[in-house]
C-alpha cells in the first residue's frame, strides 16, 4: 500500500478502498476427480493436518482447504450450482487468504464438461434456431431449459435433475435411482451435442464469437484455472500449479485406465485431449512461474496402475514439496504484512470502511432523519447525536449514510476526519479498551501525534481520548460514528456508555447509535444511560420502521440493482407482507427470499411471512430443505450455542466429530477420512449471506449471527428440546477440552447401508478425525514464545455448565491449578470469576457452591496481587485455603494441583494458612488507595462505592472491581464527599481550600477554586443538587453549575454572631436547612435555621447533635443542656411562615445525664435513630408495618475502658443493625463490635483493620446483608454479618511489626516486636506464646533462641533476660541497660551481649557525638561486652571498648571468628576514626588493635568473619568489601561493590546496588561472575539480599515492589517472584535451608518452602507438612487435650509434695488441680 492510500484510509475516506488482509489462509484445489484421488486422500490425511498446525503455532492464522471434489459425487448435483459455487469459491480464496489461494493439479483427463447453468435466452433462441435450419430437433433443450422472465434481461434456466427425473436422488430404491441416472447422463450427453454442434455452426458463421463458442466446450477444471491463475495478475505469491504425467497407460483395462484419461465410445477423447494439452502444456506454463510449478512423471504398475505402495517414493516427493511450498508462501505472505501497530490499525479502519460502503450501497430514503443530521452536524451543538430504535430498523445503514455525506457533500470543502466503528463486528471493536486504543491511534495518526503517548489502561485511556478530541480544528474537523454502543465488552462500569465524552470540543462531532425496545428494558439499558448523560431532545432521533411506501421503494431499487424483476402476482404478495411490517431487517428478509423467484416458480412455492422470526423461521427451513436437515441443523445450532461465535475450522472440526451428521452425509458410501467435505458447509454459508457476521474472539475470527433476532429464532427452532441443547454443548466441551485432537481415532457405528453395500461385517469402526489438540498454551518448539489458547478459556466453561458436566468442570477448570493459571495469566481476574458464578449459580449441590464460592473469593481477596502477578496464584491458593482442605474435596484437588504445579511459576510455597481465609465475615477488602480513605459514599442502588483520599475510587460492590480510579491532580488531602441525589455528580474539597467536581459517567472532572475572600475563612463543607454545587465558609454559601462556573455568593440573613456554618443542606437552590456551631469542639451548642421560598423560620437552640429525615419533615436533636434525652420536631409550612415544633420526647436511655450523645444518625430507611454516646450506642426503633424492637431506648455499652470519641462536632464512631434485625454492628479504634438486638449482650468482637475505622456504613438492599468500614490503613472493608460468627481460620500474628527472628535447629522460632517476643511453632505457623517480663510497657529489643531450642535469650526495657521456653518463665534477670547486641555462642551454652548504657541518654549521646566531630576524647560512648553462661546467667568474662555511633547506622555488631577463638569489635582508634579490636573468646583478654589505614575505608558499616580463614574478617563499607588478617593486622585484598553477604565456603559474595540489579561476585578476584538481575533503575529501594543457609539459592527482597525473588545459586534461573501483601521487615533462611521465615509490618510471620522444581524430594517435603494433613486438626486438638491432662497430673503432684500430712488439705488441692486442668488447656491454647 502506499502513502496516499494509507493517507486517506487514516482521514476514513471512503472512495476506492483497497481489499482487507485477513487471519487465514484458504487454499482452493482444483483438480479432476477421479485421477488424482491417491494425491488428495494422502493431503488430507498426512499434509493438511501439519500446514494448519504451522499456521496456527506459528502466524496464529486459521488454514483451510476448499476442495470441492472431496465429498462430492462425481454425479453433477441435482440443481447445478456446483460450478456456479466453485467460481465464487474461489473468489471467497483470493479476497480472504494470507498468500496461497489456488492450486492445481493436472493430469491426463480434461474432465466434466457440463452444459451451462444459465444460457441468456437470446442466445438460447439462436442455438434453438440454429439447430432447426440444420434440421435437427431441439425438444430436449425446450423440456430441460425453462425461460426466467423475472432476470433482467430474461435468462433460461436448466432444470433441476429431478423435478423431471423424479427417481434421480431416490437412495431408497436403488433400482428405480440407477434407472434415472441413466437416463440423465444419457440426455446431458445428447444435449452436450446438441450445444456444441449449434455453438460451432454458430462460430463459424462469425455469428458467435469465440469465447462463447468454448463456454460450450470448456471442462469445470479449465473455468477454475482460468479464474483461479490465468486471469489473475499476481500468480507468483499465491498460485502453485502440479502436472504428473503416466507413462504407458494399460488401456486394455478401460475401467481402470477411464479413472485417468478422457474415453468416448471405448476409445481416447481425442477433442479432450487437445483442449487439456493447450491449458496444461502451453497456457499454464506461459502464465505461472517455473519455480511455483512441478512436474512428475510416473509409470503405470500392476493392475491398479497408481497406488500408495508401489508409489510411495513419488507421494513423499509431492507431500514435502507441496508442504515447503505453502509454508513458504505463507510466510512470505506474513513478512509482507504490516504486523506494526499501524498495519493492524490499517486493517482494522478497512474493515469499517468497506462495511460502511457496503451499507450506503443498500441505503435509500429517510431524508427528514438525514436533514436532522445535517443540521447538527453542521451546528454548534457540543453533545453527541444518538440514534435509537428497535434491533433490525436500519440504524447502521443511517450511520453509515451519514459518513458518507459528510465526506462527499456536507464538509466537501474541508478535510474532514472521519472515524468509523461498527462495534462488535471486527476483533477490534468488540472491547472497549481495543476499540478506544485503535481509534485514539487513527486519530493521532492524522494530527501526526506519536502512538506511543496512548495508555493501555481504560481510564487513562478514556482521558487521553478526550483530549486528542480537542485537537478538531474548523479546516480538520473530527466526525466519529459508532454504531452499537450496547454491544461492547469490556467496560468497567456497569453500563458501557460512560465512557463516551459529554461535551464536545469545537469542530468535533459524534453520532452514536443503540438499541431501545420497550418490550425488553435489558437491551435497553444503555439507551436510558445516554438519556441521563445527553440531556437534550434534539440530539436523540428515533430509526423507525420504513413504512410501506419507502419499504416497496427501497425492494424496487434493491431488485433493479440485482437485475430482478417480478410478475404482478408476485409483487402483490411482497405488498401484503410488507403491509405487516417494514423494519429494514425484515425487509432484506423479503428480498433475499423473492430474488429465489422464478417467473415459473409455482404459487404454492411463493410464500411470504409476516413477522421478522417466522422469515428466519422459513429461511432456515428452506436451507435444511436444501442442504439436508441434519446438517444445517447441527451446523447452526453449534454456532447459536457456541458463546462467542466459531471460526470456520472450529465448525468443520465439530460437524466431523458429530457421527449424527457425518452417518447422514455419508450413509450411502464410505469417505477416505472421515471429516465433513468443506464444500457442504460454504454452500450452506452462501445462502445466508450476511446474516453471519465476522467478528473477533479471543484472537480469533469467528462467525456469529449479526443480529439478535437470528439467534433468537435459532434457538427457538433448535434448543427447544434441553437435551438436544446439552448434546450441542457437550460436543463443544469435548472439542475444547481436546480428546479427540491430535490423531486420537473417535469410534464410530456403520449405517445399516454402508454394511449392506460395503459387505461389512463389524458393527462398529474408528477414525481420526484430523482436529487440533487443544493445550493451555501453544509453546514454540524452542520453547521461547508462548501463545496461550484464548479459544479454550474463552468457550469451554460455558458449555460444561450448559451440559450439566460438573465433575469434569471441577476437574479440568475450576479446581484445576494450570487451567486458573493459564486463564489469569492471560485474561482479566473478572474473566476467572465469571466462571466460577456462571458455575454457581448453575448447581443445586450446596457442598459445591461453597467451594466455588471459597476459591472465588480467595482469588478476588488476593485480586490486587494477581492481576499484576499471576504466577502468585498457588501461594495465594494455598496461604488462604489451607485450613478448608479436609472435607472440600474438591478444594483439597486444587490444593494438592497447587503444590504440584504451582513451584514451577512461583517457588516459594507457603508451609501454612499465613494469609486471610474466605469464607468468614470479611467479604471483600477494596485497596486501591495510597492513602487513608477519609470519605466514601453508596450510591443510591447500594451497587457502587465511591471513596476518596487524594483520588476518587468507584469500586464495584457486587464485584469487587475497581471500576474508576480519577486522579484530579490537586495538593492536599480531600476533606468531605458528597453525591447528587441522581449520582451523576461527585464532589469533595481538599484541606488547600480547592474543590473537585466530577461527573460520575463520564470521569471528566472541574477543579474549583474557593470563590470566598480570605477573611471568609477556608471551604468547610459542600453539598450537589442535580444541576448545581454548593459551597460553604464561615458565614456564606456560593452556588455553582455543572460545568464548575460560579452563580453567586451569598450570605447568611439573620443574627450570626459567635456562630459559624457547620453544614448547609439544600432542597433547591433557595431552600435549605443549615445547622451553626459555636467554631469551639469545647462548646455544644447547636443551632437550626430554615429558608422555604423567601420564608425564614425562628433559630432553634440545640445541643450536641442532630439529625434529620429524608423528607426534611422531622428532627431529632438533644433540646436541654441538663441531660442528652432526644426530642422530636415536626416542620410545619403554611403561607407565611414555616416553623420547627417540638412533638415529643424520645425515652431516655441509661445515664443520659452524664454520657453525651456524640452523634446521631438515621437509617437507610428513616425506621431506626441511631446514636453514639461516649461509653456505647442507642437505638430508638419506630418500627415498621407495626414491628417494633422495643418501645424504650436501646443501649448497647462498650467494654470498659473502650470510649468513642469525637472527631469533629456531630460526628464519631457509627452503629448500624443487620438486615434481619437481630444484630447491631459499631466501629470503634480498630475493631467491629457486634450487639446481639434480642439480648443487648455484646456478641463478638472482630479485629478488623489495621489502623483506626474512619467511617461505617450499612450496606442492607435485597438478599444483602452487609457493613462497609473505611480505615486509615488505606483500605475499605465490606463485612458480610450472615457470616459474623462464622468459624474464622484465624492467622496468629502480633499487634505490632516483627522486627527481628531468630530461629534454632527444631522447628522453633523467636520474632521480636516492641511489646513481647513472640515463641512460633515454624512448621505449623502457630504463635505458641507471648512474652514479656513486664506485660504493660516492655520495650523488648532482641530475642535469640538456642539451636536446641530450649532456652530464649531476651533484652526488655534495660534487662538481660534469660527464658526457659518450655514453662515460659524467666530463669535468670540482670539489670543491663542499652543491649546492642545479643549472639549465642558455642551451640548456645554462652551469650554474648553488647550494650552501651548512654545510648538511650540523649544528651551523652549528642556529647558524644559533638566531642567525636571536634576530636576530644572525652565524652566518649564505652560499649561493654558481657560472655555469660547460659541457662545459669554466670559472667564468664566482660570487657570495654570505645564506640562512636555513626548517623543513619545501627550499632555495628560484633563478629566471632570462624575458628571461635576471638571475638573481632568495631571500635575507634585515638583520632576517633573507625578500627577494629580483637579479643579472646575464652577469657575476654584483649589481643591486638588493627587499624583501617591500608584499606582507606572511614566508616565501617558491618564486619564479616571469612567462615573458610579464621584468621580473615572483612570490613563492609558502603562501596566496597576490605578483608584484613587479624593475625598479620594486614590488609589482604579489597573486594569493589562486595555488600556482606558470603557463602559457606567463602568463595562468593552478592552486590545488589539500591538502584536495582543484583550480580554475585568471585570474592577472590573480586569480579562478577553471575549477573541474577541486569542492572536496571528502579528507583532508590531498600533492598535486601541473602544466601540460603545451604547457598543454593539467593534471596532478594525490594521494597519498591514488594516482592522476593528467588534465584538459584548454580544457573541464576529465577523460580519465584513473590509478591508480600505488607512490607517485609525480618527474613531468615531456616537451618536447613529449606524454607525462608518473612516477618511483616502488619506483625504476621510466614513460612515459605523453597520448592524448585528441579528437586523432586522437596514435593514429598510438602506432602508431609501438618497443614497438608486433613486431619491434622483433629490430631491437634488430641495432642492438646494430652497436655492438659498432663498439666493437672503434674499440678496434682506439686499439690501433695507440699502437704502430705494434712490428708483434706491434699483433697482439696487435686480438686484445684482438676480445676487448673482447664486453664492449663487454655494457656496451651495460645494465651
Amino acid at each position: 500500500m502506499d502513502d496516499r492510500t494509507i493517507d486517506s484510509i487514516f482521514a476514513g475516506s471512503l472512495e476506492s478502498l483497497p481489499p482487507v488482509s485477513s487471519k487465514i489462509v484458504r487454499i482452493f484445489t482444483s483438480s479432476t476427480f477421479t485421477d488424482t484421488t491417491m494425491e488428495r486422500n494422502t493431503l488430507m490425511a498426512k499434509c493438511y493436518p501439519r500446514i494448519k498446525d504451522y499456521c496456527r503455532e506459528k502466524h496464529g492464522l486459521e488454514f483451510q482447504v476448499v476442495d470441492m471434489r472431496w465429498g462430492v459425487r462425481d454425479e453433477a448435483t441435482d440443481d447445478h450450482m456446483t460450478t456456479e459455487l466453485c467460481m465464487r469459491e474461489i473468489q471467497n480464496c483470493q479476497r480472504l487468504s494470507m498468500g496461497p489461494n489456488f492450486i492445481v493439479f493436472l493430469g491426463q483427463k480434461y474432465g466434466y464438461r457440463p452444459i451451462p447453468t444459465y444460457i441468456v435466452s437470446s442466445e438460447l433462441q439462436l442455438i434453438c434456431e440454429e439447430l432447426t435450419s440444420m434440421g435437427v430437433d431441439r425438444a430436449l433443450l425446450d423440456l430441460w431449459y425453462k425461460k426466467d422472465s423475472n432476470a433482467v434481461p430474461p435468462m433460461s434456466v436448466l432444470q433441476p435433475i429431478s423435478s423431471i427425473l423424479i427417481n434421480f436422488n431416490n437412495k431408497r430404491v436403488p433400482k428405480l435411482q440407477a434407472e434415472d441416472q441413466a437416463v440423465w447422463w444419457d440426455t446431458l450427453n445428447k444435449m452436450q451435442k446438441l450445444l456444441r454442434k449449434a455453438a460451432a455452426s454458430l462460430g463459424a458463421s462469425g455469428k458467435m464469437d469465440k469465447e462463447c463458442v468454448h463456454n460450450y466446450f470448456m471442462s469445470v477444471t479449465e473455468r477454475e484455472v482460468i479464474n483461479g491463475i490465468l486471469d489473475v495478475k499476481n500468480t507468483k505469491n499465491h498460485c502453485l500449479a502440479y502436472v504428473r504425467y503416466i507413462n504407458n497407460i494399460n488401456l486394455q483395462n478401460l475401467k481402470k485406465a477411464s479413472l485417468f484419461v478422457d474415453i468416448i465410445n471405448r476409445s481416447l477423447d481425442t477433442e479432450s485431449a487437445k483442449l487439456l494439452g493447450d491449458l496444461r502444456d502451453v497456457r499454464l506454463p506461459n502464465k505461472i512461474e517455473s519455480s511455483n510449478m512441478q512436474k512428475y512423471t510416473v509409470e503405470w504398475i500392476g493392475r491398479e496402475g497408481l497406488d500408495i505402495e508401489t508409489h510411495e517414493e513419488y507421494l513423499n516427493h509431492f507431500i514435502s514439496h507441496f508442504y515447503k511450498n505453502i509454508v513458504k508462501l505463507v510466510d512470505r505472505a506474513m513478512r509482507k504484512e504490516d504486523s506494526s501497530a499501524q498495519g493492524q490499525i490499517v486493517t482494522e479502519i478497512l474493515q469499517h470502511l468497506h462495511a460502511c460502503n457496503n451499507s450506503v450501497k443498500v441505503f435509500y430514503g429517510r431524508e427528514d432523519n438525514l436533514e436532522h443530521i445535517k443540521r447538527y452536524m453542521l451546528g454548534d451543538s457540543d453533545k453527541p447525536l444518538v440514534l435509537y430504535g428497535e434491533g433490525g430498523c436500519g440504524k447502521t445503514s443511517m450511520l453509515a449514510k451519514s459518513a458518507s455525506l459528510v465526506a462527499s457533500e456536507w464538509f466537501a470543502s474541508k478535510r474532514p476526519i472521519n472515524v468509523i466503528r461498527f462495534l462488535g463486528t471486527t476483533p477490534d471493536s468488540s472491547a472497549l479498551t481495543p476499540t478506544l486504543i485503535s481509534i485514539c491511534q487513527q486519530i493521532s495518526y492524522n494530527y501526526m501525534l506519536p502512538f506511543e503517548n496512548i495508555p493501555d489502561d481504560l481510564v487513562p485511556l478514556t482521558a487521553h481520548f478526550k483530549q486528542l478530541l480537542t485537537y478538531a480544528s474548523a479546516n480538520q474537523p473530527l466526525t466519529l460514528y459508532l454504531d452499537s454502543v450496547d454491544q461492547l465488552t469490556g467496560t468497567q462500569d456497569s453500563n458501557k456508555v460512560s465512557w463516551i465524552p459529554t461535551r464536545l470540543p469545537p469542530h468535533c462531532k459524534i453520532i452514536i447509535s443503540c438499541a431501545n425496545e420497550e418490550s425488553n428494558p435489558t437491551v435497553s439499558q444503555e439507551y436510558h444511560v445516554l438519556r441521563k448523560m445527553i440531556d437534550i431532545e434534539e440530539n436523540f432521533i428515533e430509526v423507525t420502521a420504513l413504512g410501506e411506501d419507502l419499504a416497496m421503494n427501497v425492494i424496487k431499487m434493491w431488485m433493479k440493482t440485482a437485475c430482478r424483476d417480478l410478475n404482478n402476482y408476485q409483487w402483490r404478495l411482497v405488498a401484503n407482507a410488507i403491509s405487516k411490517c417494514s423494519l429494514p431487517i425484515f425487509v432484506k428478509l423479503v428480498f433475499a427470499e423473492i430474488c429465489r423467484w422464478r417467473s415459473y416458480t409455482k404459487p404454492q412455492e411463493t410464500h411470504l411471512a409476516n413477522t421478522v422470526m417466522d422469515s428466519i423461521m422459513m429461511l432456515f427451513e428452506r436451507i435444511e430443505k436444501q442442504h439436508g436437515r441434519i446438517l444445517v441443523f447441527h451446523a447452526l445450532a453449534y454456532i447459536t450455542a457456541a458463546k462467542s461465535g466459531l471460526s470456520e475450522s472450529e465448525l468443520e472440526d465439530l460437524i466431523s466429530l458429530d457421527d449424527k451428521v457425518l452417518d447422514d452425509v455419508y450413509q450411502y458410501h464410505m469417505p477416505p477420512v472421515r471429516r465433513i467435505p468443506p464444500l457442504l458447509w460454504t454452500r450452506i454459508r452462501n445462502d445466508l449471506p450476511n446474516y453471519l457476521s465476522e467478528r473477533e474472539a479471543d484472537g480469533v475470527n469467528v462467525m456469529n449471527w449479526y443480529h439478535r433476532q437470528f439467534r433468537d429464532t435459532a434457538k427457538e427452532r433448535y434448543f427447544k428440546n434441553m437435551n438436544m441443547a446439552m448434546y450441542f454443548h457437550s460436543m463443544i466441551a469435548d472439542y475444547y477440552l481436546g480428546i479427540w485432537g491430535g490423531g486420537v481415532p473417535k469410534p464410530f457405528r456403520y449405517t445399516e447401508i454402508q454394511r449392506h453395500r460395503f459387505g461389512l461385517t463389524e458393527k462398529e469402526g474408528s477414525a481420526d478425525r484430523k482436529v487440533p489438540i487443544q493445550p493451555l498454551v501453544f509453546t514454540s518448539k524452542d520453547g521461547s514464545s508462548k501463545r496461550y489458547n484464548l479459544r479454550k478459556f474463552g468457550e469451554l466453561p460455558f458449555h460444561f455448565v450448559r451440559s450439566r458436566r460438573f465433575k469434569d468442570l471441577f476437574e479440568h477448570v475450576l479446581f484445576n491449578y494450570d487451567w486458573l493459571h493459564a486463564k489469569l495469566s492471560s485474561c482479566p481476574l473478572q474473566a476467572v470469576l465469571a466462571d466460577f458464578e456462571d458455575a454457581s449459580s448453575n448447581t443445586d449441590n450446596k457442598e459445591a457452591r461453597r467451594e466455588l464460592m471459597l476459591v472465588a473469593d480467595a482469588l478476588r481477596l488476593g485480586g490486587a496481587i494477581l492481576a499484576v502477578y499471576p504466577n502468585m496464584l498457588a501461594p495465594q491458593l494455598i496461604g488462604r485455603l489451607l485450613p478448608e482442605i479436609g472435607g472440600n474435596s474438591n478444594i483439597k484437588m486444587l490444593l494438592r494441583a497447587c503444590d504440584r504445579s504451582g513451584p514451577k511459576d512461583c517457588s516459594l510455597i507457603p508451609v501454612n494458612h499465613c494469609l486471610h481465609t474466605p469464607g468468614g465475615p470479611l467479604k471483600y477488602s477494596l485497596e486501591g488507595h495510597q492513602f487513608a480513605v477519609f470519605a466514601f459514599c453508596l450510591t443510591s442502588d447500594l451497587r457502587y462505592m465511591v471513596s476518596i483520599s487524594t483520588h476518587f475510587i468507584t469500586f464495584d460492590l457486587s464485584t469487587s472491581d475497581l471500576t474508576r480510579d480519577v486522579n484530579p491532580g490537586i495538593e492536599g488531602i480531600m476533606q468531605q464527599l458528597v453525591l447528587s441525589p441522581d449520582n451523576k455528580w461527585a464532589a469533595a474539597y481538599s484541606n488547600n481550600n480547592q474543590t473537585v467536581l466530577l461527573n460520575m459517567l463520564s470521569s471528566e472532572f472541574v477543579v474549583i477554586d474557593s470563590p470566598f475572600e480570605e477573611d471568609d475563612g477556608p471551604v468547610s463543607g459542600l453539598y450537589l443538587l442535580n444541576q448545581s454545587l454548593f459551597l460553604t465558609c464561615k458565614l456564606r454559601w456560593a452556588q455553582f453549575d455543572m460545568r464548575g462556573n460560579l452563580v453567586g455568593v451569598h450570605d447568611i440573613p439573620g443574627e450570626v454572631m459567635n456562630w459559624e456554618i457547620l453544614n448547609m443542606e439544600f432542597l433547591r437552590p433557595r431552600d435549605y436547612n443549615v445547622i451553626f456551631w459555636s467554631g469551639s469542639i469545647n462548646e455544644t451548642r447547636l443551632r437550626l435555621d430554615s429558608c422555604r421560598n423567601e420564608l425564614y423560620s425562628e433559630p432553634l437552640m440545640l445541643y450536641s447533635a442532630l439529625a434529620i429525615n429524608k423528607t426534611r419533615t422531622k428532627l431529632y436533636a438533644c433540646a436541654s443542656e441538663e441531660n442528652y434525652q432526644v426530642s422530636v420536631f415536626r416542620f410545619e409550612e403554611s403561607e407565611d411562615s414555616i416553623n420547627w415544633l417540638l412533638e415529643e420526647q424520645l425515652p431516655r436511655f441509661e445515664n443520659d445525664e452524664k454520657e453525651m450523645l456524640l452523634q446521631l444518625r438515621l437509617d437507610q430507611e428513616d425506621r431506626m435513630l441511631l446514636g453514639t454516646a461516649g461509653k456505647g450506642f442507642v437505638i430508638w426503633d419506630f418500627g415498621k408495618d407495626g414491628e417494633r424492637l422495643s418501645e424504650d431506648a436501646i443501649y448497647f455499652a462498650l467494654p470498659h475502658g473502650v470510649r468513642n470519641i469525637t472527631t469533629r462536632i456531630m460526628q464519631s464512631n457509627s452503629i448500624m443493625v443487620s438486615s434481619k434485625m437481630d444484630y447491631a454492628v459499631a466501629g470503634v479504634r480498630k475493631n467491629l463490635y457486634v450487639w446481639c438486638l434480642h439480648t443487648r449482650q455484646l456478641a463478638k468482637v472482630l479485629d478488623a483493620h489495621f489502623g483506626r475505622i474512619i467511617q461505617l456504613e450499612a450496606l442492607t438492599i435485597g438478599n444483602w446483608n452487609n457493613v462497609v468500614t473505611s480505615s486509615i490503613d488505606r483500605s475499605v472493608k465490606v463485612w458480610n454479618i450472615n457470616n459474623i460468627f462464622e468459624k474464622v481460620h484465624v492467622i496468629d500474628r502480633h499487634e505490632l511489626q516483627i522486627d527481628n527472628i531468630s530461629l534454632s535447629e527444631v522447628d522453633l522460632g523467636v520474632t521480636v516486636t516492641r511489646s513481647c517476643v513472640g515463641v512460633w511453632d515454624t512448621r505449623s505457623g502457630r504463635l505458641l506464646a507471648k512474652l514479656a517480663d513486664s506485660p504493660l510497657g516492655a520495650i523488648v529489643t532482641h530475642a535469640e533462641i538456642t539451636p536446641d531450642g530450649r532456652y530464649i535469650i531476651s533484652s526488655e526495657t534495660g534487662k538481660f533476660l534469660i527464658w526457659n521456653r518450655i514453662s515460659e518463665q524467666v530463669i535468670y534477670r540482670d539489670d543491663q541497660p542499652g543491649i546492642q547486641q545479643i549472639t549465642l555462642m558455642d551451640y548456645g551454652y554462652k551469650v554474648l551481649t553488647v550494650s552501651c548504657p548512654n545510648i538511650n541518654n540523649k544528651a551523652a549521646a549528642a556529647a558524644a557525638e559533638a566531642a567525636a566531630a571536634a576530636g576530644e576524647e572525652t565524652n566518649r560512648l564505652t560499649a561493654i561486652t558481657t560472655v555469660r553462661s547460659v541457662p545459669e546467667g554466670n559472667i564468664l568474662f566482660r570487657f570495654e571498648y570505645p564506640v562512636r555511633m555513626v548517623p543513619g547506622l545501627p550499632f555495628r555488631q560484633s563478629v566471632i571468628s570462624a575458628d571461635l577463638a576471638y571475638v573481632i569489635v568495631c571500635t575507634v582508634d585515638k583520632v576517633n576514626k573507625d578500627c577494629l579490636a580483637v579479643y579472646s573468646a575464652t577469657n575476654g583478654a584483649f589481643v591486638s588493635k588493627i587499624l583501617l589505614k591500608g584499606c582507606a575505608i572511614k566508616e565501617v558499616i558491618s564486619l564479616v568473619p571469612m567462615p573458610h580463614k579464621a584468621n580473615q574478617v572483612a570490613v563492609i563499607s558502603s562501596e566496597k568489601g576490605s578483608v584484613m588478617d587479624i593475625k598479620s593486622k594486614k590488609h589482604v585484598r579489597s573486594i569493589p561493590k562486595w555488600g556482606g553477604s558470603i557463602t559457606r565456603d567463602g568463595k562468593c559474595g552478592l552486590y545488589a546496588p539500591t538502584r536495582g540489579g543484583l550480580e554475585m561476585l568471585e570474592l577472590r578476584k573480586g569480579t562478577t561472575v553471575k549477573t541474577f538481575i541486569p542492572k536496571v533503575a528502579e528507583g532508590v529501594f531498600s533492598v535486601i539480599c541473602l544466601f540460603t543457609e545451604n547457598d543454593e539459592y539467593v534471596c532478594y527482597y525490594h521494597s519498591g515492589r514488594k516482592t522476593i525473588r528467588v534465584f538459584r545459586s548454580s544457573d541464576t534461573e529465577m523460580i519465584a517472584n513473590y509478591r508480600l501483601q505488607a512490607e517485609l521487615t525480618a527474613i531468615k533462611s531456616s537451618k536447613d535451608g529449606r524454607c525462608i521465615v518473612l516477618g511483616t509490618v502488619d506483625g504476621c510471620m510466614s513460612v515459605l518452602a523453597i520448592v524448585d522444581p528441579q528437586k523432586e524430594e522437596m514435593f514429598e517435603y510438602l506432602n508431609q507438612l501438618p497443614s497438608r494433613d486433613e486431619n491434622w486438626k483433629a490430631k491437634l486438638a488430641k495432642q492438646k487435650a494430652r497436655v492438659g491432662f498432663k498439666a493437672a497430673i503434674r499440678v496434682a503432684t506439686i499439690s501433695s509434695r507440699f502437704d502430705r500430712s494434712n490428708k483434706t488439705a491434699m483433697d482439696n488441692e487435686e480438686a484445684a488441680g482438676v480445676d487448673e486442668e482447664g486453664n492449663a488447656v487454655e494457656s496451651g491454647a495460645g494465651e
